[in-house]
């Protein structure tokens, strides 16, 4: 059965057809994890690493509550990044000053998942070094690497993947182990079938037993309806299968030939490419000259023009049909050619369909493929040129896409949001853009595209990566119009203040201004911007107004809306924080007046600073109506980390009227989309919030150890407490440390720094579902049990168990609360950890019980996401 959803949270593809054979190799290899955490499976190109492992992801994906991982590394070309793929993938956010691998292993520390790091001889150190590393940092991973070679770890386990079982070799006289010479010397046309062995009865059970054979009858009945294995095809299946030595992806290459070939004809034809391939260079293991003979042989059968789309298409790394027509096309074949031809690869099994984006159509070759294709296209002088057309059609893509976003109703935000995950989805590619502008020194085009990313990489999380690109393209010399170097200073100045590094924010964006000023051909207003919000942070507050009102004024002077909407925010920031309140909700309103109908990420941001405004002024509902309808538009982008402001500043208020249970659920997102993208500072003042909401409970052991934990973070990150920080947190849990006593106090706060961050989460999450009653028998019922074991889910899941027992499915669940299916589907297992039940039957039959006993369901009282 081909597997079309992961059940729970992971990444790993669908597969593309049926899995073939090596039953006897998932049940050693699932033995074998129960008892390694690393484990590399080896071998030649085409032997199935990927698949295999993708497979034994999906086998095992129930035995890891984190998700099973897939980090595809075939691209990757800079082994110092490797790591920060792996983050990226997981969704974990780099921090400033700290090594990524101390973040990722920080956010792994206590998840329990199972990562799959694809292809990775090419980068084997680096990868040696970051499984090394996560192995004795992480102790609930399972990590299974491919390559072609091992990896040289401490605790590596090498599997040798085997080649697919074949028949045993026939005994003499009966089936040749080649094709038969005539006495010539050249190849006989006697076809295989009329040996004794074919005309034989066949056994039933024989084929079953061969996994080559299998999989060529699989794949030749996919291109040929109604072919089968026969005693009359017998006979020259399994010696096709033993030419190409049970090699998975040649043997899928052939049986792609058999719409237009007899299986005689297929095994004669290839035993002539073996024998010449035997009279040539023997210095490349057998399995390896076996595919390469393969591929040579399925290339060379190939059309002229289907050569050419082929080896142009190794410029993707995955492509929709206008794509391909775009970078592909030209005098030799036309862009109406390109689907015809495409058909045909896939045909022929050397180009896949992938999946659907935005309703269109994705390929892409498999690596090996990939690869045999990219040195055909070097080989033949094209490959300079394909890869500039590459690069053009990306840049074209996102310019477009920045376009549209940013420029008033153009598009509603749903759309824009569909195209702004069309850029998350091309990662791949623009990495190879990118790539290229810096190997042939395109300057001009390189910032281009970097300033066009400059908002996906903010919404990712991969504010780090895109810094490394603006660092590399401004130091590059060379020509680049004065409009496109200033505003990729002011867009690279705000991707540095985001990452906190304010010296280099303040020094791009300072070059940026005086670049405006002497050549005036880019608006200044968005660096203004970003030395307003610096001078802020240095407590200039005049110095801070005098920049955003600056930035505001060159705006309105240039027409750009935009700027001028994000000016005004930053203006009320300013004035939000020098307690000019009205000032502020002036300016923010005028913001919001600019940026509606324009861009959801301004308007959502603007939405945020009112409802902090709003708490300031113990305006308590209007604060939770301007926090809800910002959550709203960030999760629609998937802007985690300003989602868990926005619960965050929804369970403090939630916390300070005193409705509990609201605030536990808020608080409980918040602090798990913390966790999942690992920013420290993040989850110390979640703790936090967990700390004073435990006091509320009169929970004083909870509190004290969760501020000890929540204090010994933020030594970590910032050893310099604010002074209104700590005495607001002195405010909330003073009477804490009184009830206890001082030795008390001390005793608990040393505890809580003693936890781990996970462990520390994991406690906080526990004592917010615990509440203040006391727990009952688990068999127990009526109403009081109802409310426990409600109270063990957040508001989130209990909000999904009521659509589980409206009967949607996890996708639906998605659509209807506008997350992603795999966020649906973690909190779906968390339901089914949490309650003890196996099956969404059993949730839904409890939801409604506990629907029931409770009188009816809670009414949504300052309940985010409704």
């Amino acid at each position: 059965m081909i597997a079309d959803t992961v059940p729970g949270p992971g990444n790993l593809p669908a597969e593309p057809n049926s899995f073939i054979g090596r039953e006897r190799d998932l049940v050693d290899l699932t033995l074998l994890l129960r008892s390694v955490r690393a484990l590399t499976l080896c071998g030649p190109g085409g032997i199935g690493k990927t698949r295999l492992a993708v497979r034994l992801g999906w086998q095992l994906a129930s035995d890891f509550p984190d998700g099973v991982w897939l980090v595809e590394l075939a691209d990757q070309s800079e082994p110092a990044h490797a790591t920060a793929r792996v983050a990226n993938v997981l969704g974990i956010s780099e921090e400033p000053g700290r090594p990524v691998a101390a973040t990722l292993a920080d956010a792994l520390g206590g998840r329990e998942l199972m990562l799959i790091l694809d292809t990775c001889e090419h980068l084997a150190a680096a990868t040696a070094g970051l499984v090394r590393d996560l192995i004795a940092a992480c102790p609930l991973i399972r990590i299974v690497g491919t390559s072609r070679q091992p990896l040289k770890v401490r605790g590596e386990t090498v599997w040798r993947v085997p080649p697919l079982s074949l028949p045993a070799p026939a005994l003499p006289g009966s089936l040749p182990r080649a094709v038969p010479l005539s006495a010539s010397g050249l190849p006989s046309q006697v076809p295989f079938a009329a040996t004794s062995l074919a005309k034989a009865e066949l056994p039933a059970a024989t084929a079953a037993e061969h996994e080559a054979v299998r999989l060529f009858i699989d794949r030749a009945a996919a291109v040929r309806p109604g072919f089968a294995l026969t005693a009359g095809n017998y006979a020259a299946i399994v010696e096709l299968c033993r030419t190409l030595d049970g090699v998975p992806l040649a043997i899928e290459l052939a049986a792609a030939r058999i719409r237009a070939l007899s299986v005689d004809q297929l095994a004669t034809r290839i035993g002539d490419r073996f024998r010449l391939l035997a009279s040539g260079d023997r210095t490349a293991p057998p399995r390896q000259q076996t595919l390469q003979a393969t591929v040579d042989w399925s290339f060379d059968l190939l059309t002229p023009d289907e050569q050419v789309l082929l080896r142009r298409l190794s410029v993707f790394a995955s492509w929709s049909l206008s794509m391909a027509e775009q970078v592909c096309s030209d005098d030799r074949i036309s862009a109406e050619q390109v689907l015809g031809l495409l058909a045909a690869l896939i045909d022929k099994s050397l180009a896949t369909l992938d999946d659907e984006l935005a309703g269109d159509a994705r390929y892409r070759l498999l690596d090996t493929i990939r690869e045999y294709a990219s040195a055909q296209l070097a080989a033949a002088g094209e490959q300079d040129e394909i890869r500039r057309l590459h690069r053009d059609c990306l840049l074209h893509l996102v310019e477009d896409i920045t376009g549209q976003a940013f420029v008033r109703d153009v598009l509603p935000w749903a759309e824009q949001v569909k195209v702004f995950h069309r850029v998350a989805a091309e990662q791949a590619n623009l990495r190879a853009a990118l790539a290229y502008c810096a190997d042939s020194a395109d300057t001009e085009s390189g910032l281009r595209l970097c300033s066009a990313l400059r908002s996906p990489w903010v919404v990712q999380g991969d504010v780090a990566e895109g810094l490394r690109w603006f660092g590399m393209f401004l130091a590059q010399p060379g020509r680049v119009p004065a409009r496109v170097r200033a505003r990729s200073l002011m867009l690279a100045a705000e991707l540095a203040f985001e990452h906190q590094d304010y010296s280099q924010a303040s020094g791009w964006a300072t070059a940026a201004v005086a670049m405006t000023t002497a050549y005036r051909g880019a608006c200044p207003a968005g660096a203004l911007r970003i030395l307003a919000l610096i001078s802020l942070r240095a407590g200039r507050a005049d110095e801070a107004l005098a920049q955003a009102s600056a930035a505001v004024a060159a705006a309105r002077e240039y027409a750009d809306e935009w700027e001028q909407g994000l000016g005004l925010s930053a203006r009320g920031t300013v004035l939000a924080r020098s307690g000019q309140l009205a000032s502020a909700q002036e300016s923010y309103e005028a913001a919001l007046g600019l940026l509606t109908g324009n861009n959801g990420w301004g308007v959502a941001h603007t939405l945020s600073g009112l409802g902090s405004l709003a708490r300031a002024r113990r305006d308590n509902a209007a604060a939770v109506r301007h926090f809800t309808s910002a959550l709203e538009l960030f999760r629609q982008i998937g802007a985690r980390t300003e989602m868990a402001r926005c619960l965050a500043g929804i369970g403090w208020i939630q916390l300070a009227s005193l409705h509990l249970p609201a605030a536990a659920g808020s608080l409980a997102e918040s602090l798990e989309l913390s966790m999942a993208s690992g920013q420290r500072l993040a989850i110390a003042r979640g703790l936090e919030a967990f700390a004073a909401l435990a006091a509320a409970r009169h929970d004083d052991v909870a509190a004290v150890r969760l501020e000890g934990a929540a204090a010994v973070i933020r030594e970590a990150v910032d050893p310099v407490t604010s002074a209104s920080t700590q005495g607001r947190l002195d405010g909330l849990l003073g009477p804490a440390h009184q009830r206890l006593g001082p030795a008390r106090t001390a005793s608990l706060l040393a505890e809580g720094k003693r936890l781990s961050t996970h462990d520390a989460a994991g406690y906080a999450l526990s004592t917010a579902s615990a509440g203040d009653r006391q727990p009952e028998p688990v068999n127990g019922s009526g109403p009081a049990t109802a409310a426990l074991r409600a109270s063990v889910l957040t508001a989130r899941e209990q909000q999904i168990a009521k659509l589980i027992m409206r009967g949607l499915s996890n996708r639906a669940i998605a659509d209807e609360l506008v997350i992603c299916p795999a966020t649906a589907a973690r909190h779906v297992a968390n339901i089914l950890g949490k309650l003890g039940l196996s099956s969404r039957a059993q949730v839904a039959a409890w939801t409604a019980d506990h629907e029931s006993a409770a009188g009816g369901p809670e009414p949504e009282v300052l309940r985010p996401g409704s």
